[in-house]
């Protein structure tokens, strides 16, 4: 016999947020080189464990533009390690966060022209 176990009701769940990002002076950088940069400078300033605790989840990146899902009490923390990007791929960058958003349609609507990546 398994004991099932009860799902967490929604007020104990952590709140979600979608930050838009545009980076500047890159050009043709890959998904993934982009990925790796955010979370290596988010590691470097907070840590794995922080790491871990912040949930950060990217959505899509195209076009120098992209969304990631972070926990609501992680968003300053994403912002301030944005501001120690300085090269991605030999290249160098400026990492700008555009706005945040609580709704996915919201954010790609309000902050990104022509509604889509």
């Amino acid at each position: 016999m398994e004991i099932k176990q009860k799902p967490l009701l929604p007020s104990l769940k952590e709140k979600k947020r979608y930050i838009v990002f545009e980076i500047f002076n890159g050009e043709n950088l890959s998904f993934s080189n982009v990925k790796d940069s955010i979370i290596q400078s988010y590691k470097s300033l907070f840590g794995e464990i922080g790491l871990a605790h912040s949930g950060i989840d990217f959505i899509e990146y195209k076009n120098q533009k992209g969304i990631l899902k972070v926990g609501t009490k992680n968003i300053n923390n994403i912002k301030a390690s944005f501001c120690f990007i300085r090269k991605i791929n030999k290249q160098d960058v400026t990492v700008r966060s555009l706005g945040i958003s609580g709704i996915l349609n919201k954010a790609r609507s309000k902050f990104i022209s022509g509604g889509g990546l």
